[in-house]
């Protein structure tokens, strides 16, 4: 055993428990940061994204699927905020499980309108989210 191996040992912190610390927190930043901005900015989103999908499938939508996507955003971001806290007080991880997953459903029904919208620049900014979402997944149900 390494020194940086006993100090995390003497913790109580494995390597998996850091990256599940790691990850929920970056979720919980991003996603708590992203919902609220849509709650105390709702017209101006809302706004947004009727003129964004005004020529797609979903025009005429965004009243239904706005409060949808701050829900789904809002409840990643608080659940990867409560994994953090599980992890690092129990080592339990099924809040962290349950952000990750909602950040994954999250992040692809933003894919999924961004596509629609044929915004394929946005949809591209999405990806690398999306791929440390599912590396979240990954270590908080396989690690």
């Amino acid at each position: 055993m390494n020194s940086t191996t006993t100090c995390l040992a003497e913790l109580g912190l494995s390597s998996a428990s850091l990256l599940q610390l790691a990850f929920s927190a970056f979720t919980a930043v991003l996603f708590i940061q992203s919902g609220l901005d849509k709650v105390f900015n709702w017209k101006s989103e809302k706004d947004f994204y009727t003129q964004h999908f005004s020529k797609s499938i979903l025009n005429g939508s965004v009243f239904l699927l706005m409060p949808v996507i701050t829900l789904t955003e809002l409840s990643a971001g608080l659940l990867a905020a409560a994994g953090f806290f599980q992890v690092l007080i129990t080592g339990n991880t099924g809040f962290g499980t349950a952000g990750m997953l909602c950040a994954v459903a999250g992040l692809t029904m933003l894919f999924f309108g961004q596509r629609v919208a044929k915004d394929y620049k946005g949809a591209a900014v999405l990806v690398p989210y999306f791929l440390m979402a599912a590396a979240g997944l990954w270590v908080f149900t396989m690690v």
